[in-house]
Parts: structure tokens; sequence; C-alpha cells
């Protein structure tokens, strides 16, 4: 096997069992970041659990980012054993927040890894050691430590913590059973550690404590610093779309002194995250329920190349687009725009009159937009659906092709519409952007993406017409059929069979057995 370890949706289990912590050789380096906001009381128990991690101490430094009005004091041995490799940065520019502080460590870590930690934990022994294990596994791994809240520094004196830190008793300071553990424990329960999480494992991404790829952050493009608060889980989303597996480690354990803001004030903390988390997380349906809005990031990017389409039939393939019942797509028209001067022309004999056609039809639309070439990716687009111009799509189509995909946990849709002469099988294809990530990151040398993202998620193909496609010209006249509503293959064929009856259809119906024969010959084994 060739390129990076190949990991089924979240299923790492095929990475096997990471070794047990002090019976191997760890290599990477490690930078843990930690945002200190009026955390005084705090952070020397913080650092002090970091003194006395088993992972190699000339393999890890801590990077404390200051975030408060004023500068703090450095953090002094007098108030507990520090970390071999210790540094205070300070965000730039005035720069404030979680997120922002989070930035600036990160860009000044040096490591390998990046661990962000909260300021008010205090971490076991094993903690650092416990994550890294996966790291040295694969490299597109998010490890999340496991998180129990306790009473706080109003309860417990610091002096006692700290006893139990330089004895190395951290685990008898609290019991098990009487903390309250993170509302993500009870994910992890109900989906065998995040196994079985599927496409939403990213929805438990919790700052507090987590680890990851330095490499793998700045593909993400690292946190979203206008965010104040919900930035670990709109990362969570970015690193997904980036191929990201998601990896909870109970051994990584942690107290967090006192009880977090959203068990305080979950109710504002709703109020307050979700507008933010409802333009920038199309994978949370359930935020985006107006029938006509348009987002930050789009759910659905459909790509139309005009190539030597007409301009009717570029027009009657984007209008469909527009039309559809999913409001949060952008469509990508591609294109030579560049060859489009402004000198005196034949207005109605240009060469490329099909062209500036198309282009002045969508220039006041904003969600049409238009671009020389594909664009490697659509990121952090969850979805890129390319559609053949002059195929027109039903108002469901797109949204049942993608409940489709989600369902049966596919990466790839390929939905076949026409048989050129040449043999040459037109068709639309949706594809996840997760699952291309992923596929691009473990490609070796001679590897075909499309056969990873099989191997990873699966790939499917199917007739365009049971999905609600009709030429331009057929669309015309009759109404495009309506994917089933159960989405079932029976109700398709149904569809597809209605439309078939409608006068006008016969070279659709033959159409149709040429491209059911061209995939038989296709799926034979071989």
């Amino acid at each position: 096997m060739t390129g990076a370890a190949r990991i089924p949706l979240n299923d790492y289990g095929v990475l096997g069992e990471p070794p047990a912590p002090g019976e191997w050789t760890p290599t990477l380096t490690v930078s843990v970041v930690i945002p200190a906001y009026r955390a005084e009381r705090t952070l020397p128990l913080t650092l002090a659990g970091l003194a006395r991690q088993t992972y190699p101490a000339h393999l890890m430094e801590v990077v404390v980012v200051d975030d408060g009005e004023r500068p703090m004091e450095p953090p002094e041995s007098s108030a507990g054993p520090l970390p071999e490799r210790l540094r205070v940065v300070r965000p730039r520019g005035g720069a404030w927040g979680r997120a922002s502080a989070c930035a600036a460590g990160a860009e000044a870590a040096e490591g390998e890894v990046i661990l962000y930690l909260d300021a008010d934990l205090v971490v076991f022994p094993e903690h650092v050691e416990a994550q890294m294990r996966w790291h040295h596994l694969a490299d597109y791994l998010v490890v999340l430590g496991h998180l129990r809240f306790v009473p706080g520094l109003d309860e417990v004196p610091a002096s006692e913590v700290l006893a139990a830190v330089e004895a190395g008793a951290v685990h008898k300071l609290f019991a098990e059973e009487d903390a309250t553990p993170q509302w993500t424990e009870r994910r992890w329960d109900q989906t065998d550690d995040l196994r079985t999480a599927g496409f939403s494992a990213f929805s438990v991404m919790v700052g507090a404590t987590a680890s990851l790829p330095a490499r793998l952050l700045r593909a993400a493009g690292g946190l979203d610093a206008s965010l104040v608060l919900g930035e670990d889980t709109e990362l969570g989303y970015r690193l997904a779309q980036a191929g990201a597996v998601f990896v909870p480690d109970r051994r990584s354990r942690c107290w967090h002194l006192g009880r977090s803001t959203v068990m305080r004030r979950e109710p504002d903390v709703k109020r307050h995250n979700w507008p933010h988390l409802a333009e920038r997380v199309p994978s949370f349906r359930w935020l985006r329920r107006h029938p006509h809005r348009t987002y930050l990031v789009p759910y659905v990017d459909v790509v139309v190349e005009v190539g030597d389409a007409s301009f009717e039939e570029v027009r009657a393939t984007v209008d469909a687009v527009l039309a559809g019942r999913l409001p949060d797509v952008r469509v990508t028209v591609v294109g030579p725009w560049g060859r489009l001067g402004g000198g005196r022309r034949d207005p109605l004999g240009d060469p490329a009159l099909d062209l500036r056609l198309v282009l002045a039809c969508y220039q006041g639309e904003p969600r049409v937009r238009f671009r020389e070439a594909v664009p490697d990716d659509c990121f952090p687009v969850p979805f890129r659906f390319h559609c053949p111009p002059g195929w027109v799509p039903s108002r469901g189509t797109i949204g049942s092709v993608i409940k489709h995909a989600d369902r049966q946990r596919l990466g790839i849709v390929s939905l076949a519409l026409d048989e050129r002469e040449d043999g040459r099988v037109v068709h639309a294809r949706l594809e996840r952007t997760a699952a291309m990530s992923r596929a691009r990151r473990c490609a070796g040398p001679g590897d075909d993406l499309d056969d990873l993202v099989h191997e990873m998620y699966g790939t499917v193909w199917d007739a365009g017409d049971k999905w609600g496609f009709l030429p331009a010209a057929l669309a015309a006249t009759t109404a495009p059929p309506v994917p089933g509503r159960a989405w079932t293959a029976a109700s398709g064929e149904a569809g597809a069979a209605r439309a078939l009856r409608r006068p006008g259809a016969r070279p659709l119906r033959r159409t149709a057995r040429l491209l059911r024969r061209r995939l038989r010959a296709l799926v034979r084994p071989a």
C-alpha cells in the first residue's frame, strides 16, 4: 500500500491499538498552546502538571498566550514546577479572544503537533503522551482528551492540587464517579468512541484539550479569529472538510477546575453561537431553516463548464439549479472569460456571443461566480456537484442526491445522463469535499483518487433520469420528474417511467436503455 494509512469514514480502528504509554519511543515534537485570560490562579497548576508529563521533555514545548488586557507576570518556579521549555507570547495588534490567542500560539509554535489546552486544567502525567501515540500512527488525526469537571479553587485549595501534582497523585484528587463528564462523553459512548459517528464526528470537537498536526491545522486555515465563542466547533467542521479523523482518547485524562461556561449559561451560549455557526457550518441543517437565505459558506457548489454549449443550454441548467429547493447553493460557471475583450465587435456576429450572454445574464446574481478553470476543490463547502450544461435537474434533485449520499455514506455519486457516439458517458457527479480531501491526503504515486474515495467512503453510479434529470429541450415542454419521496429505487424508477410516457419522450426512452446497458457493463464483474 502506498501513501498514508487509509481510514474509512471515522473508523480509526483500522489503525489498530496504539502503543501503551511508556512502551514506545516517540519521535514527533509537540507544542502545547495555552490561551490564558485572567488565569493567574489556575495557570500555575496547569503548568505544574505539564512539568510532570511522561512525554519526553526535549520533544515538548509549552507556549502560553497571554490574552489579558495587561501583560501577566512571568510564571515563577516558586508557584510550582515549570516545563523545561516554556514561552509566553502576546497576540498581535490588539487582537483578543480565545481564537486569536490560539492562532497566535500556533504561529509561534515550533512543534510538528499542536496540542491546545485550557489554562484551568490539571492534567494527568500521561495526558500528552496518550494523545501523541495516535499522531505517530497517521498524520491527519484530531485527538480529543478526556475531561471531567470538578470543584474549583474556591473549594479545593491550590496548595492541595499542587501537592497532588508533585506526588504524582493527580488521579487521587477527585473520584471519577463524583466528577461531571463533559457532554461530549455521551456522544463517545453512543458511537463506539466516534468510530461509528460518520460525518458528524467533528461536532464533538472541543478545544479544551485537543491535538492535531500543525500541517493539518494550516491546511484547514487555522482558527477563525473573528469568532469569540464556538470557534472550536467551527474549526472542527473545517478540519473534517480537510479530511481529518477525530479520535477521543480516554487515557488522556484531566480535571477541569470548576464548571464550564456552557454548563453555567447554556441557553446564552447557544443564543450567541448559533447565528455564527449557521453562517459557517452548512452541515448544521437545523440552523438553516429559512427557505431563501444565502450564507457565508454554501451547502453545495454546482460547477457548470460552458465548453461549446450554447447560451440557452447554460442558462437552462443554471436557472434550474438556482430554482431548486436548496437555497444555500453556489454556482460556478467555468469558461474562458478572459478572452472577452472590450473592443469594437459585431454585436450579433461575435464568435464569443454566447459567452458574453452567459456573463451578462448572471452579473447581478450573487450566487453565481465565474472562473477560468475548475478549482482544485471547493473547501470549505461540503459538496461539489458537476452538472453538464443542457441538462436540467428538478427542484429536488440535488438535495435528494445529497441525502442519498449521506444515508449511504458515499463519497461520490455519479449520474449517467447520455452516451456519446465515441462511447463517453455524459454524467453529473456529486463529490463530498471531506472524501476528496482524505483521498488526496492518502494518495501515493500512481494512486487514483476515485479508487481511494471508493475504498474509504464508497462510490456509486446510477441513472440520471431516476433522480429527475431531463435534457433542456425536453424540460422546456414538460415538467421534470420529481425524485421519489421515499428516495427508493422503486419510486425513482416509477417517476422516470411517468416522464418517459409523456409526449416527446421517445428519444429519452432510447437514451435510458443505452445508459442502463452501459451501467451494467461498468459494474459487471471481470
